[in-house]
């Protein structure tokens, strides 16, 4: 059998009661004044990466698309092609191998060919390309439609 509710104990209860609801009146606000509000990403759709020449064959540059890293491949066929330079993994930063004429991530050794696709390693899909145009000797990348 429980006990009955005596009337210090229902005090107990109500002091407690209002304690820990003065204290979440007091903390949400606080808390919510310090949590930094969500900032939205201002939309790139181009950005300039560089001049022709600043990117030689077989070689390629990383670049920041918006808040993301891309990366520009010159191909040793002489193409330029461009992707989010972001494994699809766990995000990590992919970069140019030019010996093994392939795009590598460092955090698994995941692999991408030059079309971004993923060919071996942890990255279960390819990598999010953007188009790459050339104007007065300079090249821009943008997101493709």
């Amino acid at each position: 059998m429980s006990e009955p509710v005596t009337r210090r104990r229902f005090i107990d209860y109500l002091l407690g009661g209002g304690l820990l609801a003065w204290l979440g009146v007091v903390l949400y606000p606080l808390f919510s004044y310090l949590r930094p509000p969500p900032v939205a990403e201002a939309q790139a759709t181009s950005v300039k990466v560089g001049p022709i020449a600043s990117v030689p064959p077989n070689s390629a540059i990383i670049f920041k698309f918006g808040r993301k890293p891309g990366i520009l491949l010159h191909t040793p066929e002489g193409e330029f092609k461009a992707f989010e330079a972001t494994c699809t993994h766990l995000d990590c930063t992919v970069q140019y191998k030019a010996d093994w004429k392939l795009m590598w991530c460092a955090c698994h050794n995941g692999r991408y060919n030059l079309d971004g696709i993923n060919i071996s390693g942890p990255p279960p899909r390819p990598l999010a390309p953007y188009t790459v145009h050339q104007k007065d000797g300079d090249l821009y990348v943008s997101r493709e439609a």
